[in-house]
């Protein structure tokens, strides 16, 4: 037996999320199918991260175990042979040490949001940025970003349906990139909250629109209360850019 560690790349618009759901197709459903019909093999997957519906990855992490003698350059061109024309791209398949988990073994998952800044709506760029069409402070918004950089209590920012133990986590990385047009936020963390990254982008918009001050991210994240940080940002704009190991 082989223990498998898949790089994935996939459009989240035309699935529930990652995991497989009593309703409608999902990511992870769809690559397990895929592998079943290569192998003959029925697997489950395990993933870095549970994207939700219309998120997107560049670089999500999942492994399963096969028992078929196989090599990386099979595997990958097999599973993305049965996969087509679904938006998902197996970029890797690496045997891994049998201990490897692609949940439990990551020390770090990157995510990047993506808001289009500009008057003319998206052509391209439907479902897969968050389109702003208002001039926003970005200088403020970087102040306000500062203050959840490092060790809280996140509850301000977490969804409510959120099964995490403790609101507790560390932010690594909260920067916010002009790249044309686009504001790129790029965030890191060993683990995240549910719709922690969007709760935040959500907050940070707030700021860029002079509705708040950077000062009230710190008051906010400091309420403890989900109902005192700012609106969610719809999915289409994140994108799980990669996970970190060893």
């Amino acid at each position: 037996m082989t223990r498998w560690k898949l790089t994935i790349e996939h459009d989240g618009r035309p699935y529930v999320g990652w995991q497989r759901q009593a309703q409608g197709a999902s990511v992870q459903q769809e690559i397990e199918e895929a592998i079943q019909k290569f192998s003959g093999e029925t697997v489950r997957l395990h993933a870095a991260g549970r994207t939700d519906a219309g998120v997107h990855a560049l670089g999500q992490v999942a492994h399963f175990d096969l028992q078929r003698p196989s090599d990386g350059h099979t595997v990958r061109e097999a599973i993305n042979a049965y996969l087509r024309p679904q938006p998902i791209t197996i970029v890797s398949a690496e045997p891994a040490d049998e201990h490897f988990h692609a949940r439990m073994s990551a020390r770090r998952r990157r995510y990047r949001y993506i808001i289009l800044n500009r008057p003319a709506r998206p052509a391209l760029d439907i479902g897969r940025a968050w389109h702003l069409a208002y001039t926003l402070d970005i200088p403020a918004m970087r102040e306000g970003a500062a203050h959840l950089i490092g060790q809280h209590d996140f509850t301000s920012f977490r969804a409510s349906e959120c099964q995490a133990k403790s609101p507790v986590k560390t932010l690594d990385q909260l920067d916010i990139v002009e790249d044309g047009a686009y504001l790129k936020f790029e965030v890191s963390a060993r683990s995240f909250l549910h719709h922690q990254v969007r709760n935040m982008v959500g907050t940070l918009a707030l700021v860029g629109r002079t509705k708040w001050t950077p000062a009230q991210v710190a008051q906010a994240l400091a309420a403890r209360d989900r109902t005192a940080g700012g609106p969610t940002a719809p999915p289409d704009g994140l994108y799980l850019v990669g996970v970190d190991y060893g």
